[in-house]
């Protein structure tokens, strides 16, 4: 079945995610209680919920979207490119509206699909979640309600990669190193975002470190199809 797909016709994508507040002492007491009872399990006896509050990105309830990166194959007069693009910044709810816009208007069909490392389990469901949050209204890419589960048009390369071990996870790193891709992980790592983005102020290295990731999946999606990589000379910022 991933033979027949086109790969024109899917949608890669990664995401970037920080705690709302920058500090533990910023967040209301409500949610302060919260967040200790979700972590509880994740902390055990190590740490203290404000201790393990600069984790706090990680969960849809209590962190937020600074980046969406795509990526997209075209043909240009016979010639193959790959064209990133980035959707960023301080104002999640405009990050959401215009990502939900590339969807509506570009990826809205029946045979388009999503695809991510890991995507099943965080990159869309925490995009639908924040975006229910927001208010902004599902597109048909992320709104599951009622699905069947093959109706749901989403690639993971996870997944792919598990062959049906669900207790096996690879990192995104460590496969693009196995299956000699050249590495995303060349300057900061997803532990490191949010000290980048509250600390540092450097968004525009987010993004940078976002969309080789976003690269990096698409190589990973070539690789499974016995494709050849695509070039840097055949990767276009727009």
């Amino acid at each position: 079945m991933l033979e027949k797909k086109k790969v024109q016709n899917i949608l890669f994508l990664d995401i970037e995610t920080v705690p709302q507040q920058e500090k533990w002492t910023d967040v209301s007491i409500e949610i302060q209680k919260l967040y200790a009872a979700k972590t509880k399990y994740q902390r055990k006896e190590e740490f203290t919920p404000e201790e393990f509050y600069d984790r706090a990105g990680i969960w849809a309830e209590f962190g937020k979207i600074i980046c969406i990166s795509v990526g997209y194959f075209v043909e240009i007069k016979g010639k193959t490119q790959f064209r990133v693009t980035s959707f960023y910044g301080d104002n999640e709810h405009e990050i959401l509206i215009n990502f939900k816009g590339l969807l509506d208007s570009h990826f809205n069909k029946k045979n388009h699909v999503l695809c991510a490392h890991n995507g099943k389990e965080f990159d869309f469901p925490y995009i639908a979640r924040r975006m229910i949050i927001n208010r902004v209204e599902l597109p048909e890419k992320l709104n599951l309600f009622g699905k069947k589960p093959w109706e749901i048009a989403h690639l993971d390369t996870l997944e792919l990669w598990k062959f049906g071990d669900y207790k096996h996870y690879t990192s995104l790193k460590l496969l693009t190193t196995i299956l000699g891709i050249p590495s995303p992980k060349q300057d900061i790592d997803g532990s490191e975002v949010a000290n980048v983005y509250y600390k540092e102020k450097n968004l525009p290295r987010i993004v940078e470190y976002c969309e080789r990731d976003t690269v990096a999946v698409a190589q990973l999606l070539l690789r499974f199809l016995n494709k050849p990589l695509v070039k840097d000379n055949e990767i276009i910022s727009v």
